[in-house]
């Protein structure tokens, strides 16, 4: 699969910030700040990362460039390759345990197999935070990078105060986000991270994935959550258990969301599979009594 690599933005959106879109697959972001450049994600490949530098050659002036991984997941940060050895990437702590996991060479040898994925190996972050924030000053903007997981245990958004703009990453997406397992701690920490990111009151929520930057998708996805809970405390015990629930009227995607008329077939069948993980979870916190989500959140 080729994929094409833009320069957008959205309507309002401070100038000082650039949306890198690799077609459907992802997004990642571009910071301008007085002292210093920050990317935000390094996509998928090497390849895509060269050419992201170069679209950005001309906003990057002579300041120096910081990246922030966002979260080990391959679309994110494989790009990591392209990069000098002195540029300083920044994640949390956790995503160092991600990356001595044998899963994440096992999703290498598996993506390898594309020829677009060869060039790729796995270069790990050289400076992480373990707490729940971290700052950097940039002069005119700071970014707060705040410690959100759920979807991954690693996984960061970006907080820029001064332009009440939140880069959510995998945090939030639309029309659904995926929580990391069906274990209800996972499902609550997901939770606190949408709920943190909702109290922000931001201006613009920017996504990696769904491609918007409207706050509202935030509310949605704790409204399809709740949704979801009450759709599974509704259930008898034989219909919980039963393996074809998510294709079940009442419980599928399409009733608990609005999917984008134009979503291709493909992108269909990834957020479909997301509920499906969704939905395990909820189930698994249902039956252990877990109040994951509270009645104020159902919109």
């Amino acid at each position: 699969m080729d994929v094409t690599l833009q320069l957008t933005s959205y309507p309002g959106l401070d100038e000082r910030i650039t949306i890198l879109r690799a077609a459907d697959e992802v997004d990642a972001v571009f910071v301008r700040t007085e002292r210093f450049n920050i990317l935000v994600d390094t996509l998928a490949t090497p390849a895509l990362c060269r050419q992201a530098l170069d679209l950005l050659a001309e906003k990057m002036g002579r300041r120096p460039l910081l990246v922030i991984n966002s979260h080990m997941d391959w679309d994110h940060f494989w790009g990591n390759a392209a990069l000098d050895r002195s540029v300083p990437i920044i994640a949390h702590a956790t995503a160092t345990d991600r990356l001595r996991d044998p899963a994440a060479q096992q999703v290498l040898a598996e993506k390898k197999q594309e020829p677009r994925f060869q060039a790729v190996e796995l270069v790990a972050p050289n400076i992480t935070f373990a707490g729940e924030t971290m700052a950097l000053h940039g002069g005119d903007l700071t970014l707060e990078l705040i410690h959100t997981p759920g979807h991954t245990p690693d996984h960061i958004a970006v907080w820029v105060p001064e332009i009440r703009t939140c880069l959510a990453v995998d945090t939030v997406e639309h029309p659904i986000p995926e929580v990391w397992s069906s274990d209800p701690a996972d499902l609550c920490a997901l939770i606190a991270s949408l709920k943190q990111i909702q109290d922000l009151q931001a201006d613009y929520v920017v996504l990696a994935h769904g491609q918007r930057a409207d706050p509202a998708v935030v509310d949605s996805n704790l409204r399809y959550f709740a949704r979801l809970r009450d759709r599974v405390a509704g259930l008898g015990e034989i219909d919980i258990g039963a393996t074809d629930l998510a294709d079940r009227g009442g419980v599928r995607l399409q009733d608990l969301v609005t999917v984008p008329e134009d979503m291709t077939a493909e992108t269909r069948v990834f957020y479909e599979r997301c509920h499906r993980s969704n939905l395990a979870a909820v189930i698994a916190a249902y039956k252990a009594g877990i109040k994951f989500i509270s009645d104020g959140s159902d919109g």
